[in-house]
């Protein structure tokens, strides 16, 4: 712990409700149930009581890996989440997590510890555990605000969770000065979210028709799906949307989740050669949950350069600010994905499209591409002798064995640029960092989302993190939370003993044979004995047919697994699929 500061007891004879209590209330109504943090005496009260009401209440081992849990949460469940940092260090720890729900857009909110405020706003120097957070904050967050006075709790609450969802979704923080923890207020009914912020916002009528006449009109329409799809829960309704129009669904970098029963036809924007055909011939492009950013091009580059001046778009955008800013539109529909979305299934229903003329087409050839650059992975290093396995190979052979309706988790360098090429695995839920760029979530996110999902759900899912040593190596000791919770949850971990990109960028750089400072590391780490040192089942695999089978066993054996899957380190750093297509996204100034 980071102090030793007395717990305040808690008060008796109460007529009202505790400010703790109340803000639980709060949250419940927006159907959280997690809380994520390490508890401190601004919050033990708060704790105890979220674990008495059934809440899952998760501590780790790190409050960055706490905030990086709480962001998995929102994603899976479509909700905001909550986490909490302890005053003074604690918060700072956790500002990594915060700068990347921002950028990544994820309504977190974050909950911080502070001294009493008649100690706070003294003017003292040489303080026990102090500085003044908002400052900090506040410019990496939608909305800051504190709970100076305990009847504020309601609004400062719902203004943070109202800003959180509303436009772009983003983190907020709220203050938790110690002299209100225990005051109390009026135990009124809490209201429910739509009394009090807009939910599912529908887009204007007359837009909607206009829409809906271009998308009747169009020979070649396109569904562009992004990452709010997955994070708003709005799959099935996306589904039913991408039935009536009929067309092909082109995968944003950061939508990488794949709709059920749209699996077949969705294809990943670049790095599928079905997608840019599609894209270079559609006529009518409906954008859904995505910002159309440097990944997608902004719509307007590269393989969206033909066929430009034929094409109409339609732009679904919760956030009025940002239609016109990377490209311009025919329709924005300014609303709710979970509005919008069902407002167009409705108004196409009596009149669903013919099949996109080259659907089945494309259906065929995506498939035959995936057996393909399996086969193709074959023929690279096996792990046979001295050589180790192709990170090409590690990838086919690791979603090969991806579970059923499992969730997966990704992470790393060049790992996530070979699975973007050679995934064969079609999960409904895909958790990764796309914006931000931030190795080293993915065990956290992995822990966040199987626990937020087990609590809203009642199923424990299997989770399959894919990642490199270098970024597992980040939060490694959030494998005792898995532990502690008994996740099934198998990381299949590549190890080449380096940063392969940044040894990829000395070689780019300055040619073979360079001295690539900063990069390498000693070899005798053992992933796996390390997780057996947690807890974990752990396997050590050096040839590529092995990888399948030990994910089997891995699964069977029940509970959390580190896998250690030995690489080609030469590989990795020089042979990255389609790296040029990745090199795109920082084309400086030519976007």
């Amino acid at each position: 712990m980071y102090d030793d500061q007395p717990a305040p007891e808690a008060k008796s004879d109460s007529k009202g409700i505790p400010v703790y209590k109340r803000m639980l209330d709060l949250f419940e109504a927006e159907g959280i149930k997690t809380l994520f943090g390490i508890p401190d005496p601004n919050f033990v009260h708060m704790f105890l009581e979220a674990e008495t009401r059934g809440w899952t209440v998760v501590s780790p081992h790190h409050e960055a890996a706490g905030g990086f849990m709480a962001e998995a949460a929102s994603r899976i469940t479509g909700k905001p989440a909550v986490c909490i940092g302890t005053l003074g260090p604690g918060m700072a720890n956790l500002m990594p997590a915060i700068q990347c729900c921002l950028v990544e857009n994820s309504p977190v909110i974050f909950l911080g510890g502070q001294r009493a405020r008649v100690t706070e706003r003294r003017v003292r120097r040489g303080r026990i555990q102090f500085v003044r957070q908002e400052p900090l904050i506040e410019a990496s967050v939608k909305y800051s605000g504190s709970i100076e006075y305990a009847d504020q709790v309601d609004e400062v609450v719902r203004e943070a969770i109202r800003q959180s969802m509303s436009g772009t979704p983003g983190p907020s923080y709220i203050e938790y000065p110690s002299h209100v923890i225990l005051e109390e207020v009026d135990n009124t009914p809490v209201l429910p979210p739509a009394k009090y912020r807009l939910v599912n916002q529908g887009a204007d009528m007359d837009m909607l028709h206009e829409a809906v006449r271009l998308i009747k009109a169009a020979k070649n329409p396109i569904l562009l799906v992004g990452h709010a799809v997955h994070t708003s829960r709005t799959g099935a309704a996306v589904k039913e949307l991408a039935d009536l129009m009929n067309c092909p669904v082109i995968q944003t970098s950061g939508g990488t989740s794949f709709i059920p029963g749209l699996e077949d036809r969705t294809f990943p924007y670049g790095f599928s050669e079905v997608s840019i055909d599609a894209v270079v011939e559609s006529d009518l492009c409906l954008a859904l949950g995505t910002e159309l950013g440097e990944p997608s091009h902004y719509g307007r580059w590269r393989h969206w350069v033909d066929n430009e001046a034929n094409r109409k778009w339609i732009y679904v955008q919760q956030d009025p600010t940002a239609i016109g800013v990377n490209r311009s539109y025919d329709v924005p529909l300014v609303g709710d994905l979970r509005g919008v979305v069902p407002q167009l299934v409705r108004l196409l229903k009596d009149a669903p499209r013919a099949a996109h003329p080259r659907l089945a087409e494309y259906i065929e050839r995506e498939a035959q591409q995936l057996k393909d650059i399996a086969a193709d992975s074959e023929t690279k290093t096996d792990g046979t002798g001295n050589v180790a396995i192709h990170t090409s190979r590690f990838i086919v052979e690791a979603t090969k064995a991806f579970p059923k309706d499992g969730i997966m988790i990704r992470d790393g360098g060049a790992s996530v640029i070979f699975t973007w090429t050679y995934n064969q695995a079609h999960p409904r839920d895909v958790i990764w960092n796309q914006n931000y760029g931030h190795i080293g979530t993915g065990l956290p996110y992995a822990t966040g989302a199987m626990l937020a999902d087990l609590a809203q759900t009642g199923v424990s899912r299997p989770g399959m993190l894919l990642t490199s040593d270098s970024s597992f190596l980040f939060h490694v000791a959030e494998l005792e939370v898995a532990v502690r919770k008994n996740l099934p949850l198998v990381c299949v971990v590549a190890v080449d003993n380096q940063w392969g990109l940044e040894v990829g960028v000395y070689k780019r750089t300055f040619g073979q044979g360079t001295l690539e400072t900063g990069t390498h590391w000693s070899d005798k780490v053992r992933m796996d004995k390390v997780g057996e040192g947690f807890g974990c089942y752990g396997e050590y695999v050096t040839k590529a047919a092995d990888i399948g089978p030990a994910i089997a066993r891995a699964y069977a054996n029940g509970g959390p697994a580190v896998i250690h899957v030995v690489i080609d380190p030469k590989a990795n750093s020089e042979e990255m699929p389609n790296y040029g297509e990745f090199r795109t996204w920082y084309a400086e100034g030519t976007q």
